[in-house]
């Protein structure tokens, strides 16, 4: 750094009203965290609530198929609610987005909604543009992780 060039902020910012919204906001990006593992938690009670009115009621220990599907359901969502706490706090060591873990987090939403899928209830073309979702995201994934190493390194904000 020479003599004539002034200190810089976070994010290479000279400016001071910059800087202070760039810590405003990592501050909301934590209150985010917090905020998302309480419902991570709030998503495991949740489950166990789901597990045990299905097994006490009669007659008991007889889950039916949409019980363990319901089960599924909520089993995936506390993990999608974990994937996005990652995405967070990546974002907060590395104020960094990792593109790999948004696809990754998205890939898994979609796996939920096609795991409790009721395809009884549900449109041929729901399930058409479903697969079209799947095979897009697997594509987005591939493209961006597979192909380019040097994904990581993109989305800086």
């Amino acid at each position: 750094m020479s003599a004539h060039t002034p200190p810089q902020g976070p994010h290479g910012v000279n400016d001071p009203l910059i800087r202070m919204l760039v810590k405003l906001i990592r501050y909301a990006v934590r209150v985010l965290a917090v905020l998302m593992v309480l419902v991570i938690w709030w998503g495991v009670a949740d489950v166990v609530y789901v597990l045990y009115t299905r097994i006490v009621a009669h007659p008991y220990f007889l889950l039916e198929i949409s019980d363990i599907f319901a089960t599924f359901g909520a089993f995936m969502a506390v993990l999608i609610a974990i994937e996005i706490f990652i995405n967070i706090t990546s974002y907060l060591r590395e104020n960094v987005i990792h593109i790999k873990i948004v696809l990754a987090t998205a890939f898994m939403a979609v796996a939920r909604k096609v795991i409790v899928l009721d395809y009884k209830v549900v449109s041929p073309e729901y399930v058409f543009a479903t697969a079209a979702l799947v095979l897009a995201l697997a594509i987005a994934y591939w493209l961006a992780v597979v192909k380019n190493t040097s994904i990581e390194g993109h989305g800086e904000l």
